[in-house]
């Protein structure tokens, strides 16, 4: 399956205005004084850059004591180097101080924690760059009331979870409710679903949202013209032919190799490294000072490959040292990783990001697509390819499931949250009289037996788990809609539970295996109770018995099961199927900027709320807008009225084809 985009690369995404500001960081700036700020845009818009005019901003001209950013991982804190930002026409220059900067310091995480303490004393000290692991364990050692007047930026926000388990949501929300800190989150991969949602409810509804879309940036780029989505299905092992194949060894290459656990992995990380090398060419050398090997083609082509898979600290150090020096094009051609090389890194010539293996979590693979969409000189295409083994399910399955990928990912291209809403669970006995209670609770009735704390604990923790420990029995060929649910709820379901929690008593395992057939019954397509819909709002009392319809189908399918209404957006963006040796591939129509546009308008029509008068009313301000600005009013602006002008166009144009439909 190929997806295509192209752009009109007008060079407005990356122009810089009076302040040195890209199109999304002067977006963002204008929302400089929200306390509680939310800002979702793709790799390489610029989202590192905004934070530093914002706490700039906030530190000399709001009058915040201090400024804390939090990255995932050291190796991406470069990102917030020292930047002479008044050369740009900022009026301050973004500074941290070497003992503040903790993604540069040879110290263990108590040190780091220690120097935090001591960074919050000093009343001189004001940036300070730590990871989410420093910024979790400090925030636990102090009061949540220190950190007043202080602004807290957490980047790659999707790594926070307000699940029980994830201390740092945890101690956000805690900072939150008792302090008047300012709070600023990043993301290129907002989706509620992967795991569990990223604020509370509560906690979401009080912050201002900066979106800025791939579509916007791309479209804006001066180099890039077009990306492609391929995902391409092989049988038996991809080192027969199929990596030769999707690997074209004259573009610029990430390749994932596929995870330990994974179906397509070998089990053997570094002989898998070594295979791909011997599929790239014969070696030549290996450079001592960076681990970085050169290679020779049989068409006599030297590439340069560098080995991110070997976890030896010392070898990885190098490497990564030369990568964050990459200056010219022909100083790097592919480089093979295993968990490096996602979400902040950054290597601007990058053209195909080569994964293999299925990749579960939608994040994931909209931060690897990222790797590759870098505006850079010279490249005119970029592109992502998922090579996956076949899967034991139908090829119509298949096909289906891969458009619904397709629709996935292009919706969450567009910044849009595509995933089913978390199922969780609570007891009657904890719910109060009027409280409101989020889409997808299911409340147990706790009167005669009540759920224990590790039941509720692993209803709302572990589902994902025993699902994907479900999918992966020997037995997993026979759990289709074809066989009696008996199967699978009483011999298949607790076997499972037994295997993964051994603790458990019988009446534990009992209401742990209630719990996952209501959950599986509810479903992860929008919500289906015994083969109804799910009103959206609905709140499910008690447990229902099973109806037999569960969305435990086939392996690839899973995917699938998790995006919300993405089966009910009525586009087909698959073209072919066409051979692909021991595989193949599925082949997808062309997506343009227009019909970017158009799914946007698709998967947003559904959600606004909106009369004949009150759009007709707006008609005439929009036409004054697109007069003055020569364009159409944006979804994603930071202004209420233009958004709601761009629902109203939205609204009548899906409105306008209703009644031709209807006329038809």
């Amino acid at each position: 399956m190929t997806a295509h985009f192209e752009y009109q690369q007008t060079g407005k995404s990356t122009e810089l205005n009076a302040m040195g500001m890209r199109e999304m960081q002067a977006r963002a700036f204008e929302k400089r004084h929200s306390q509680y700020l939310l800002i979702k845009a793709p790799p390489a818009s610029g989202k590192s850059r905004a934070l530093m005019f914002l706490a700039l901003d906030k530190l000399y001209q709001q009058g915040l004591r201090k400024a804390i950013i939090a990255i995932p991982q050291m190796s991406i804190g470069g990102s917030f180097a020292n930047t002479p930002l008044s050369h740009f026409g900022f009026f301050k220059d973004w500074e941290i101080l070497p003992q503040n900067n903790l993604c540069q310091m040879e110290m263990d995480e108590k040190s780091k924690v220690q120097a935090f303490k001591r960074f919050m004393q000093q009343p001189d000290e004001r940036i300070l760059l730590c990871t989410h692991s420093t910024l979790r364990f400090a925030t636990e050692q102090l009061d949540a009331t220190e950190f007043n007047d202080c602004l807290i930026s957490i980047d790659e926000f999707h790594h926070v979870s307000a699940h029980e388990d994830n201390k740092l949501g945890e101690r956000l929300d805690k900072i939150m409710q008792q302090s008047n800190a300012h709070i600023i989150a990043m993301t290129g991969s907002y989706f509620r679903g992967d795991a569990m949602p990223i604020l509370t409810p509560e906690d979401e509804l009080k912050f201002d949202t900066v979106v800025y879309t791939y579509y916007e940036q791309l479209n804006g780029y001066r180099y890039l013209k077009s990306i492609d989505l391929g995902y391409h299905f092989y049988i038996g092992s991809y080192f027969d032919n199929a990596l030769s194949e999707v690997l074209d060894l004259t573009k610029k290459t990430i390749i994932h190799i596929p995870n330990v656990n994974s179906a397509e992995s070998t089990k053997n990380k570094y002989d898998e490294v070594d295979r791909i090398l011997d599929i790239i060419g014969d070696i030549v050398e290996v450079d001592p000072n960076t681990n970085v090997f050169t290679l020779k083609t049989v068409t006599g082509e030297l590439l340069k490959v560098a080995d991110l898979v070997n976890d030896d600290p010392e070898v990885r150090s190098k490497t990564l040292a030369y990568l964050r020096n990459i200056k010219q094009a022909d100083e790097m051609d592919i480089i093979i990783a295993l968990n490096m090389a996602k979400e902040g890194f950054d290597w601007t010539f990058c053209e195909h990001a080569l994964t293999i293996g299925y990749r579960s979590s939608l994040t994931e693979v909209v931060q690897i697509i990222g790797r590759a969409t870098r505006d850079c000189i010279g490249k005119t295409s970029a592109r992502f390819t998922n090579l996956i083994a076949q899967p034991d399910a139908e090829n119509e399955d298949v096909k289906n499931a891969v458009n619904n990928l397709l629709k996935a990912i292009t919706l969450s291209l567009l910044m849009e949250q595509v995933l089913a809403p978390n199922i969780t669970f609570r007891r009657r006995s904890e719910v109060t009289e009027n409280e409101t209670l989020p889409v997808g609770t299911v409340i147990v009735d706790d009167t005669v037996q009540r759920p224990s704390d590790r039941v509720m604990k692993i209803l709302n923790g572990g589902k994902e788990e025993i699902m994907a420990a479900l999918l992966q029995q020997e037995t997993k060929a026979i759990m289709t809609n074809d066989v009696a649910p008996e199967t699978l709820s009483e011999v298949l379901l607790p076997q499972v539970i037994k295997q993964r929690y051994p603790d458990l008593n019988e009446q534990e395992i009992e209401q742990v295996q209630v719990g996952m057939l209501q959950a599986m019954t509810i479903g992860q397509l929008g919500g289906v109770v015994n083969g109804e819909d799910l009103p959206e709002d609905a709140v499910i009392d008690g447990v229902a018995e099973p109806s037999g319809e569960y969305v435990v189908n086939k392996q690839f399918v899973k995917m699938g099961e998790r995006f919300i209404n993405i089966e009910k957006l009525d586009l087909d963006l698959i073209q072919a199927i066409n051979p692909f040796q021991n595989a193949y591939e599925i082949l997808s129509k062309s997506v343009t900027p227009e019909m970017l546009k158009t799914i946007q308008s698709v998967a947003s029509v559904s959600k606004i709320a909106m009369t004949e008068q009150e759009a007709l009313m707006l008609w005439q301000r929009i036409q004054d807008f697109m007069r003055k600005n020569n364009k159409e009013p944006s979804l994603t602006a930071n202004y209420p009225l233009e958004k709601r002008m761009a629902e109203a166009i939205i609204w009548l144009r899906n409105e306008k084809r209703k009644r031709l439909s209807q006329e038809q």
